[in-house]
């Protein structure tokens, strides 16, 4: 009689398959005696834990059965089965609630099979905020956790700041948080040059307000051409007056709203509210356009970029991108395809669930809705052309690099980094990521610079604020990831400095025993000069390269961008602690008692130096409050 594994070897030879396969395959049979017939989601991992693929089911017992039979799976599902050795599921109510169960588990582990959405960052929107007297005309990125109204997404932070200064010139709304509005005791510039109509200090009283913020919510909704018919009228009656300095303010809020709609160069009758996603494909690489219709106006256009198999139809890379892209976001009233993604009834019933109201999935054949879709599509396609140019154009860039420092292989991951602080305050370190599509801004990560003891005396000293970078980026790294399976790891590190820097690395990666990736120091040449800045290597002399070879200016661009991620971290670092109050570290102190405070005495630095008697004087400061404050600027806690 012969053992399973002979059994297996067997039936590899029968079958023409190696026998991970048909061990991947014996496995899943095994499980499927056990699964019940539900829908639900499945997850397949490996034998170190990984998970290779999630997927979802209306019955996983016929769905996971698919992966038993060989002649009707492709190459790349054969090698994940061949790798899977646990099955796990979890059962649901619905293939609904299975679908979104999905693409949530998708985003949060991120496996190998599946087709991922990379670059997922939440979307800016504009916020008009409702749980306050005087609501905030505010950008906002995330979860909607504040009462208000939102109003996007829109394709980029610029256009959103462009937005929100032209809807408070428009409006004459507050941009200011509620603390900064709370310890107001005067107007700020914003009300000098007729941005903001100064609620803050009582220059407009509630009712008034609402209108502004009324008036800006019905922009925002679509009710752009009244509004500014209003503006428009109300310019005329104030020039007829012959009140001109009147009439100019109204000139100039109608303007404003003008340079809003200036870039809405779509306009499709009946369209309110919709998303126009199209997508193009070259081989493993697939760009997905999608422009944002809110309240009848484009509020612009964002390119999503995808590897996948060769072999992948447009439809199943659209079912895996709309999963994803929709599981944090709501999802607006129609959204326009190019074709229709696979299970397309089950997607638009799960984002009508998930926004509560219907969502209609539809794909133009005629009219102007098929005209704009078309542009969309062409401009997939140069999006992915130029995409494509551009990673082709970084793989050189990478290969000349490795020839360049003497590297054994092209890096597919750089790490630079680089320090920055002013006579060691507010210290900062930068870590900026590159590899074969370029800049990778997502893995961006900054570090408050420590002075704790933990890692020495840092202060003013580069070499020791350098060594705990490093320190702290790898040793969390081992700790995470000990085998170093992830692609998280460098193949290259380009340190800002010179040997000394190179040396205190050196000795940090020693000591956490990680002595395989290469370290290369960047430092100014002779006079500082751009094109002359040498390179030090360990075991090699320092050396140059040529001003105007590639490679040179790679390094001289790669530098440049470590160098002004370090210093705006620097300087947001040393803003955010020159504008916080001492005020705030008091206990017990909310808007309106410092405000109060700040009133009487004039200044947070006047508060502390105060005495008891004075701060009992202040309106709605109690005298065992007054004893709180006293004592806790007196007795050291400061």
């Amino acid at each position: 009689m012969s053992t399973p594994i002979q059994s297996l070897d067997d039936d590899a030879k029968m079958g023409n398959l190696p026998p991970d396969i048909w061990r991947g395959i014996s496995y899943l049979k095994e499980e499927l005696k056990v699964l019940p017939h539900q829908p639900g989601v499945y997850r397949m991992t490996n034998g170190l834990g990984e998970v290779l693929y999630v997927g979802k089911a209306r019955d996983l017992v016929r769905r996971v059965s698919n992966y038993t039979q060989p002649n009707r799976l492709s190459n790349r599902i054969m090698r994940m089965v061949s790798e899977t050795e646990k099955l796990e599921v979890i059962v649901t109510k619905s293939e609904i609630e299975a679908l979104l169960l999905e693409s949530n588990l998708i985003k949060k582990m991120k496996p190998r099979y599946n087709i991922l959405l990379r670059d997922d960052k939440s979307l800016p929107q504009i916020l008009l905020t409702a749980d306050h007297d005087f609501g905030q005309l505010a950008k906002h990125r995330g979860r909607k956790n504040r009462k208000g109204d939102y109003f996007g997404p829109f394709a980029s932070a610029g256009s959103v700041n462009r937005t929100v200064a032209d809807l408070a010139r428009a409006f004459m709304l507050r941009t200011c948080s509620d603390s900064v509005f709370a310890t107001r005791t005067r107007p700020c510039l914003q009300y000098q040059i007729k941005r903001c109509t100064a609620p803050c200090v009582g220059y407009v009283n509630k009712a008034d307000y609402a209108k502004q913020m009324n008036q800006a919510r019905r922009f925002l909704s679509g009710d752009s051409a009244q509004i500014q018919r209003d503006y428009a009228r109300r310019m005329h009656d104030a020039a007829e007056k012959l009140e001109f300095e009147t009439a100019a303010i109204w000139r100039n809020r109608i303007r404003a709203l003008t340079g809003i709609q200036a870039s809405q160069d779509i306009n499709i009758p009946n369209l309110k509210d919709a998303d126009i996603i199209a997508i193009a494909q070259s081989g493993a690489r697939s760009c997905i356009q999608i422009f944002f219709i809110r309240g009848g106006s484009n509020y612009g256009n964002r390119s999503y970029f995808l590897t996948h198999p060769g072999t992948t139809p447009p439809a199943e890379t659209l079912t895996a991108f709309m999963g994803q892209f929709y599981d944090d976001k709501e999802a607006p009233a129609e959204i326009l395809l190019c074709e229709m993604p696979d299970d397309a009834d089950l997607i638009a019933d799960a984002l009508s669930s998930q926004a509560g109201r219907t969502v209609k999935l539809s794909s133009p054949q005629r009219g102007a809705r098929h005209k704009i879709m078309t542009m969309a599509i062409k401009n997939a396609e140069e999006a992915l052309a130029r995409h494509l140019a551009n990673s082709a154009s970084q793989r050189r860039l990478l290969g000349e690099l490795a020839e360049a420092l003497g590297l054994a292989a092209a890096p597919e991951r750089i790490e630079i980094y680089d320090n920055s602080h002013i006579q060691g305050k507010h210290a900062v370190g930068g870590m900026v990521v590159a590899g074969a599509e370029g800049f990778m801004k997502s893995a961006y990560r900054r570090f408050n610079i420590k002075d704790d003891g933990k890692f020495g005396t840092v202060q003013g000293d580069d070499f020791e604020m350098m060594r705990q970078v490093i320190n702290r980026r790898f040793e969390r790294a081992l700790k995470e990831d000990p085998d170093r399976l992830s692609d998280n790891w460098p193949d290259l590190l380009l340190i800002d400095g010179g040997k000394g820097q190179l040396s205190a690395v050196t000795e940090v990666m020693e000591e956490l025993g990680v002595s395989d990736i290469d370290v290369v120091a960047i430092s100014k040449g002779p006079d500082r000069n751009a094109g002359r800045e040498q390179f030090h290597m360990n075991g090699r002399q320092s050396f140059t390269l040529p001003p105007n070879a590639s490679a040179m200016h790679f390094l001289q661009r790669l530098r440049d961008e470590a160098h002004r991620y370090a210093i705006g971290t620097h300087r947001s670092k040393r803003l955010k602690t020159e504008l916080t109050s001492p005020l705030d570290a008091v206990p017990g102190i909310g808007p309106k008692r410092k405000k109060a405070l700040l009133a009487h005495f004039g200044s947070a630095r006047a508060v502390s130096a105060a005495g008891l008697k004075d701060l009992e004087a202040v309106e709605g400061i109690s005298k065992t409050f007054a004893q709180q404050i006293f004592d806790w600027f007196y007795s050291g806690q400061k």
